[in-house]
């Protein structure tokens, strides 16, 4: 894809879609921290299920450390992993009251020193809570990378860097959520609807699908 497509298919969805955000439900950065990390192999409309209950009880790191594994597998149980998830999470609690005063950290560095923490996650938080122009490759960002041919790469880390070096400044900010969620609706695993996307004339696609009879 040429650096004049990869424009106009970045301010077609930005037309569509002006003010892209997370579906994970949050109001602190914190809250986005547990949400992201509880995301992994999971969908968003489980973990908010899941969080509208926690966080109501406990939504600081001192309150979901004091919940203990079992108490927060109990609000969690529902989502797959929840008992690593919910290990991860309490040792991020206890981490963030020891070394950060209980916020958490804007350097990436930091963040992924956190447990259950990788980069995917930290580039999340990074963007969507400090408003840092990263980009968070799932795995519908990586699939819409590379079946576009926007940014194509072998590795999440590969295509995040081509998504860096071939994404205009004006649309890194909000980039990563337009992309994730064209795959996660559109440009879907299976079957992708090429009928009803708004870039398919600009995408590099072989294989592209026709509307159902």
């Amino acid at each position: 894809m040429n650096p004049a497509k990869r424009r106009e298919m970045l301010a077609r969805l930005r037309a569509a879609n002006p003010n892209p955000t997370t579906e994970l439900e949050f109001s602190t950065p914190f809250e986005l921290l547990v949400a992201v990390i509880l995301s992994a192999q999971a969908t968003d409309k489980g973990v908010n299920l899941a969080t509208r209950k926690l966080f109501p009880v406990a939504r600081t790191p001192a309150a979901i450390a004091a919940l203990g594994v079992e108490g927060l597998s109990q609000y969690v149980k529902t989502i797959g992993l929840y008992n690593a998830k919910a290990r991860n999470i309490i040792a991020t609690c206890r981490l963030l009251l020891e070394k950060h005063g209980g916020e958490v950290p804007r350097e990436r560095e930091a963040l992924e020193a956190l447990p259950g923490v990788g980069r995917k996650t930290a580039n999340v938080i990074l963007n969507t809570a400090f408003g840092e122009p990263t980009m968070a490759v799932d795995t519908h960002i990586f699939r819409v990378a590379n079946r576009t041919r926007y940014a194509p790469g072998k590795t999440p880390l590969a295509v995040e860097r081509g998504l860096l070096k071939f994404t205009p400044e004006e649309f890194l900010l909000n980039a990563h959520h337009w992309l994730l969620l064209h795959g996660r609706y559109v440009c879907k695993a299976r079957t992708p609807e090429c009928w009803r996307c708004l870039v398919a004339d600009l995408c590099e696609y072989p294989r592209k699908t026709r509307a159902p009879d």
